[in-house]
């Protein structure tokens, strides 16, 4: 017979190792969690911000210095205003091509060489002594310097860098322009009052090169260059290989968006909002108000009142973009900003009174809250293309800014008066209101682009 062998014990349960000499019953130390760093993003978003505060510093130039310009040249305003016609034209013609350059060469290379050009640019305007001197520093070589860090670059860190809060992201970033009217206005326009414009000029000069170190030690290109992906995303995803024709390929992204309505429609609402605010209040309101007796240094903190309020307005058009129809924000805008503008000529007075500082307020809000409705419909209809496209959107803008920084200075030229300006533009954005409306929302979303919200 056959004799099972017997099960072996069950081994004992383990016990506790005793504990260290003098440390009793105590508890060992928790192991340290550690709180959670932000994503990288929000760095990149940061240094983006301060860029383009650094670049914006020159828009709020030429409206300071346009009649120091005037008693020491001799330079009548329609020459004045054709230099900024050709800064704002070579501003939104090298957008798209901006685009693509960051494409090709890196948003650090691009970034740096353009606040070194908008530098060199501004600060030698210091000696110009002829009017052609004027096109070529101020028009030229800054128009290419604003170009390449327009609104395009916001949207490019926007759509690199994050998956997630897009529309607050771009609000925030095209905030920050009006930022750089509100740090420098007040500034500025003390400076041009007690010291000259050429003071003036250097300041701004030297604010471009401030931001040169922070642009080149911490921007970064893309979300996989530090192992990250992008705000939102969980995947880290590598950066497409550079695209070796950098204006074949703004071209070409171009021909294929000029055959859709939605972009003639998009391009021409940009242009009449560039028309409104660069091209119209930016270059010609101090003006306008120094003809009606308002001292510059009144007229400088009212625009930079409206930097106030344009970055309230444009990070809550960012917010609202994430929720709502592009397109009705955008009728919105347009409408309540034309509005405005048929008021103004009533409004403008020696003295600043409870209606102007309502008007400040009002546009403030609405200067542009335009943007992020507007690269959201670019993203919504042209996908991984819409930083290109809505370059091109962009270089319309500033065409429209570019025409009315010329005409309104011809027309006060001529009429003695900047009324028919005003409520010439009055009526264009109540056009821009009706253009929006008509664009078609897409009822799939293109590769890459998240499902539209529904308004």
């Amino acid at each position: 017979m056959t004799q099972t062998r017997p099960a072996s014990p069950a081994p004992a349960p383990a016990t506790a190792a005793p504990p260290a000499p003098g440390t009793g019953d105590r508890p060992g130390p928790r192991p340290r969690t550690g709180r959670r760093m932000p994503h990288r993003a929000w760095l990149v978003v940061a240094v983006a911000f301060v860029t383009i505060i650094g670049a914006a510093a020159f828009r709020t130039l030429p409206g300071l210095v346009t009649d120091p310009l005037i008693d020491d040249f001799g330079w009548s305003r329609g020459t004045i205003g054709a230099a900024v016609s050709v800064n704002l034209v070579l501003n939104g013609l090298i957008a798209p091509f901006s685009a693509t350059l960051m494409d090709r060469f890196g948003i650090r290379r691009v970034v740096t060489g353009a606040l070194t050009l908008i530098a060199v640019g501004v600060g030698a305007g210091v000696l110009m002594r002829e009017a052609w001197q004027l096109l070529l520093l101020w028009g030229v070589l800054v128009g290419l310097g604003t170009g390449a860090l327009a609104t395009g670059f916001a949207a490019t860190v926007t759509i690199r860098w994050f998956a997630e809060r897009r529309g607050l992201v771009s609000g925030v970033l095209t905030a920050a322009a009006a930022s750089g009217q509100l740090v420098f206005l007040p500034l500025l326009s003390w400076l041009v009052v007690g010291h000259g414009w050429r003071p003036a000029a250097v300041t701004v000069a030297l604010a471009a090169l401030a931001v040169v170190p922070f642009a080149w030690l911490l921007m970064r290109d893309h979300p996989s260059d530090v192992g990250l992906p992008p705000y939102g995303a969980q995947e880290v995803t590598p950066p497409p290989a550079p695209a070796p024709g950098v204006a074949r390929r703004a071209l070409t992204v171009l021909a294929r968006a000029a055959r859709s309505g939605p972009f003639w429609l998009l391009a021409g609402s940009f242009a009449i909002c560039g028309a409104s605010t660069n091209g119209l209040v930016q270059t010609h309101f101090v003006p306008a108000a120094h003809d009606h007796h308002m001292p510059v240094t009144a007229a400088a903190s009212l625009l930079a009142v409206i930097g106030v309020f344009d970055v309230v307005g444009t990070i809550a058009s960012g917010w609202l973009t994430d929720r709502f129809d592009s397109r009705r924000l955008l009728a919105v805008y347009y409408a309540l900003r034309g509005l405005s503008l048929l008021f103004l000529p009533m409004l403008l007075a020696p003295a600043v009174h409870p209606p102007m500082i309502f008007f400040i307020v009002f546009y403030g809000l609405d200067w542009v809250a335009t943007v992020p409705p507007t690269i959201a419909l670019c993203r919504e209809h042209f996908g991984e293309d819409g930083p290109v496209v809505f370059g091109w959107v962009l270089a319309s803008h500033q065409a429209g800014a570019a025409a009315v920084a010329f005409l309104g200075g011809l027309a006060r030229d001529v009429f003695g008066t900047y009324d028919v300006v005003w409520y010439a533009s009055g009526a264009l954005c109540a056009g821009a209101a009706l253009m929006v409306l008509v664009i078609r929302r897409r009822a799939t979303p293109l590769p890459g682009r998240a499902a539209p919200l529904a308004g």
